[in-house]
């Protein structure tokens, strides 16, 4: 904090006016409805905001108990202890072509439970009858099996590990009470993240031996609904904060910030809103028996138009996704990839997927958000496969020609790995300016490329065949790219103009 704001009151209970206070009052009444296994800025910007404004119009009544799912969440997790769990959610952004810039005081937590320390505590949850619902976020690597022994006095690691044992907690303590059984809504960005959960519950279960009739009343008596989430949460804006807080006149470690979009496709029966009163509350969430469309048309179009940025982008010396979007050459590129490929491939309602598409686009050109291009580009090779390789396929499919933009990306994609062994040990490829950008992937992928371009280098091998041996591998594509007719010829192509303007 700079000097100026250090004499302001950090944000709690304390400070809080009249009618903040009355509410925070109202909400700490509320029984715990919600059990939350994350400390994060997601769940912060997305559920627990979406909690606030359902309270806040009387439809849900209910608080949160926030527990970390792994020891290294405690800090965040004794943050929102000191500040009463109250923090402001700042949404800004554009939204329908309008510039939004709008804070909230957030207060839905009314228990703050560390289990690596507070373990009875945390396994007394299971006893509370008006729980209704677990969401959580752990993040993709949260969502695995890991083997977890029966010892049940002792603070299991993994989040499913521990819900496992809450779970039949709460299953003994009830009397396996059909309707004690709880919504479980995981919001990690895993394929089927319910029926994920589910499985690993049930596999710890047999693990540990636990009696049949548990695992019968898990399967019919809860809920583990998949679903998917979608805002950009940034979190802290620390750029900014100092003269923020100097501005409100009080200081918020907690201080969230999040774009105006949001929303939640739910597979469930809309039944389910009478429980969870999102869509009464004027939120953006659907309740759906057709989740993968629209898993479909965020990895396609939003994921794909990411990828396609990240490779283009990075290559032609930009680095942010604004800087696509506003650039006047590389931003109708953009656009013409995302609405003359990407949509017309999407097997969905087209003037669904031009809505969304435009939504998209203005959600890229959010000028509080600085989303890095170098983050998207992570393990770009995998990403590829599934955000932008089966627009090319059914393109093709569709029209017999392939997609000029998108091979486009696909050569600046194999040009950027043009890699070589760094001093450090890690892989790095060129720019067209001549600059070096470290590459994150496989390191077995890239160390294979490395040796296949080092053998062009050397004449051992030409680009054509180079680029024959990449597009056969049918173990990082699925397929053996080489039966989609001219591909290796246009990136020879590419890749070659390329080479002559770097």
């Amino acid at each position: 904090m700079s000097s100026m704001t250090n004499n302001l009151p950090n944000l709690n209970f304390a400070i809080l006016r009249e009618g903040e206070a009355s509410s925070y009052n109202r909400m700490k009444s509320y029984p715990v409805k919600v059990l939350q296994f994350g400390e994060g800025n997601f769940l912060r910007g997305f559920v627990d905001w979406m909690i606030h404004r359902c309270n806040e119009q009387g439809l849900f009544n209910g608080s949160i108990a926030v527990s970390q799912p792994r020891p290294t969440g405690a800090a965040k997790l004794q943050e929102l202890k000191e500040q009463d769990g109250l923090y402001y959610q700042w949404i800004r952004g554009l939204h329908e072509g309008e510039l939004v810039d709008r804070r909230e005081l957030i207060s839905v937590f009314s228990a703050f439970i560390d289990p690596y320390q507070e373990w009875d505590r945390f396994l007394a949850q299971a006893a509370n009858p008006d729980l209704e619902l677990v969401v959580s976020n752990t993040t993709e690597a949260g969502l695995v099996y890991q083997v977890s022994d029966w010892a049940p006095d002792q603070p299991i690691l993994s989040y499913p590990g521990k819900l496992t044992l809450l779970l039949y907690r709460r299953f003994e303590h009830f009397g396996g009470d059909p309707d004690k059984g709880l919504l479980l809504l995981p919001c990690e960005l895993v394929e089927r993240n319910g029926d994920k959960l589910r499985d690993i519950v049930l596999q710890h279960a047999s693990d540990w031996k636990l009696p049949e009739e548990f695992t019968d009343w898990i399967r019919e008596h809860n809920r583990f609904l998949n679903s998917l989430v979608d805002r950009i949460v940034t979190g802290f804006p620390a750029e900014e904060a100092n003269e923020r807080f100097a501005e409100w006149g009080i200081k918020d470690r907690l201080l969230n910030a999040a774009e105006p979009y949001h929303i939640w496709a739910i597979e469930g029966e809309e039944e389910l809103d009478e429980r969870l009163p999102f869509v009464k509350a004027g939120l953006n969430v659907v309740w759906t028996n057709d989740l993968q469309s629209y898993q479909l048309r965020k990895v396609r179009i939003l994921n794909g138009a990411h990828s396609w940025m990240a490779a283009y982008g990075l290559l032609n010396g930009l680095n942010e996704v604004r800087e696509v979007v506003e650039h006047p050459v590389y931003g109708a590129h953009l656009r013409e990839v995302v609405f003359k490929e990407i949509v017309p491939s999407v097997p969905l309602p087209e003037g669904e997927m031009k809505a969304y598409a435009g939504q998209v686009i203005e959600r890229f050109a959010n000028p509080y958000v600085r989303h890095k291009l170098t983050d998207i580009a992570m393990n770009s090779l995998s990403k590829f496969k599934v955000r932008l390789l089966p627009t090319l396929i059914a393109y093709y499919e569709r029209t017999g020609d392939l997609p000029p933009f998108i091979v486009k990306a696909f050569a600046s994609l194999l040009k950027l790995y043009r890699v070589k062994l760094t001093e450090e040990g890690a892989y790095a490829g060129t720019r067209l300016d001549g600059s070096q950008l470290l590459i994150r992937d496989d390191a077995v992928i890239l160390a294979e490329l490395a040796s296949l371009w080092n053998k062009a280098d050397n004449g051992e091998l030409g680009l054509k065949e180079l680029l024959e041996d990449v597009l056969g591998r049918d173990v990082w594509w699925g397929t053996d790219l080489n039966g989609i007719a001219g591909l290796a010829d246009r990136l020879t192509a590419e890749i070659t103009q390329l080479e002559e303007q770097a």
